[in-house]
């Protein structure tokens, strides 16, 4: 569906609920380091990475080194003015292989940051999987088999047991769509497997399986915890008129956005998908899957723009966005798509209450003369969605918070450390942290309610 849109949202000022809670997310393998340090195992992105496979030729082994320095970086979300921090726990620390023996000195540092987070005044919200899958668990089929439903759920028990009594908000997977499609599909990301259609569906079912699971073990353990999951969400409009591309358009839908959302909240798959996944959904999946959860974090970037063309999953590729601003990332800067994405999903989800889980951009940064990073183009992509959501806000939407990614420079996945999109710069060097004028504008936007 398509929503007229009313108004420009920088026409004037907008003041947000003051309940409304405003942070950062980051991402444990993006920025923790110590990657064999206490007892950690192997990752999918360890051996990802070992092959050759990251763009820049950098690692992760020590990344933003968050494992050691996490409480200046909390003094810097507290500086910031932060209600909330997204952060996610490593699976491999806490139980190194993925089944068995637990790690008692990855329990340990997520006990060591929770505690910190919460002396600072800041709302802690805990991501279990955030693309870090044990090696070991891969090697038995990873997200290609439903064997491991079984020990995401234990996962969840175990890391509930331990932090429960002071993380009241669970989130399950990060971005399953971008899992599946990236990581199984095309293979750009670990575990790199080139495996299509077949692979990008299997892999998506399965992490809604173990999503399902492991929902269930939470609430069985903390009856009381605000429970949810996180999905990158991204309108699917056709690059024109043309029907075998409006067609395109709706079957991306289906993959990108309704297998993750329809599973979830509706116990239901695609009609489009139908017939593809009738061989792999078995009798029973869609009642183990469908929950009824608290609050949907949203990930937005950008809308897609699509095209019907053969040789790709689904006949699908990338179309004419028709944008002329673009991040670093090459990513089109679409902030009224932020408000398209919200206003139908309050039509077509109930109004479920959502936050903002992930809104940034990545940008050639320059230290300047003066030491500081003057960013201002971050500033304007952050401004014009804060913007957005505050128009979307004031027209009904149940919108609770929003988080910006990131706090902090990282690790970016299979583009390495050059692509920059903190709040906070990060020299890879010396780790020395710099706030960048985002930073500074976002802790104004943040001490008003405004913006």
């Amino acid at each position: 569906m398509t929503i007229a849109r009313k108004a420009d949202a920088k026409a004037a000022p907008r003041q947000f609920p003051k309940d409304f809670f405003w942070g950062a997310s980051t991402a444990a393998y993006q920025i923790e380091g110590a990657y064999d340090q206490d007892g950690r195992g192997m990752t999918i992105w360890d051996t990802f990475t070992a092959q050759g496979r990251i763009m820049d030729g950098s690692s992760a082994k020590v990344a933003c080194d968050h494992y050691h320095r996490y409480p200046e970086d909390i003094a810097l979300m507290k500086a910031a003015g932060f209600g909330a921090y997204r952060f996610s726990l490593a699976w491999p620390r806490i139980i190194p292989t993925g089944t068995g023996a637990v790690n008692a000195k990855g329990l340990d540092f997520y006990d060591r940051l929770v505690d910190k987070v919460l002396e600072a005044g800041i709302r802690p919200m805990a991501c279990l999987y955030h693309w870090d899958l044990p090696q070991p668990l891969e090697d038995q089929g990873g997200w290609q088999g439903r064997e491991i439903v079984g020990p995401f759920a234990e996962y969840a028990r175990i890391a509930t047991r331990r932090l429960g009594d002071r993380v009241k908000d669970w989130f399950m997977l990060n971005e399953p769509n971008v899992v599946a499609i990236i990581g199984y599909g095309i293979g750009e990301h670990a575990p790199g497997y080139k495996l299509g259609e077949p692979g990008i569906l299997k892999a998506l079912h399965h992490q809604n399986l173990a999503q399902g699971a492991a929902l269930r073990a939470i609430r069985a353990e903390q009856p009381k915890a605000t429970l949810g999951t996180v999905i990158n969400l991204q309108p699917c409009r056709s690059q024109d008129d043309d029907p075998k591309n409006r067609a395109a358009a709706i079957r991306w839908d289906a993959v990108w956005n309704r297998v993750p959302l329809d599973g979830v909240l509706r116990g239901a798959i695609p009609d489009v998908l139908a017939d593809k996944m009738k061989d792999i959904v078995k009798p029973g999946d869609l009642e183990a899957i469908r929950f009824p959860i608290d609050l949907l974090g949203i990930n937005y970037y950008s809308r897609m723009t699509m095209k019907h063309e053969e040789g790709h999953p689904f006949d699908v590729f990338w179309g004419d966005a028709h944008c002329d601003r673009w991040t670093a990332m090459a990513w089109p800067v679409q902030p009224d798509g932020l408000y398209d994405l919200l206003r139908e999903f309050k039509e077509l989800y109930d109004n479920l209450p959502v936050f903002i889980a992930e809104n940034g951009a990545a940008y050639d940064d320059v230290v300047s003369p003066d030491g500081q990073v003057h960013d201002t183009e971050r500033v304007a992509y952050l401004r014009d969605h804060v913007a957005e959501v505050a128009r979307a806000v004031k027209d009904g939407c149940n919108v609770k918070g929003y988080l910006a990614w990131s706090l902090l420079d990282n690790f970016e996945w299979a583009y390495g450390l050059a692509k920059r999109f903190g709040l906070v710069r990060v020299d890879y060097d010396t780790l020395e942290r710099t706030p960048k004028d985002s930073f500074k504008w976002f802790a104004e936007v943040i001490r008003t309610g405004r913006v």
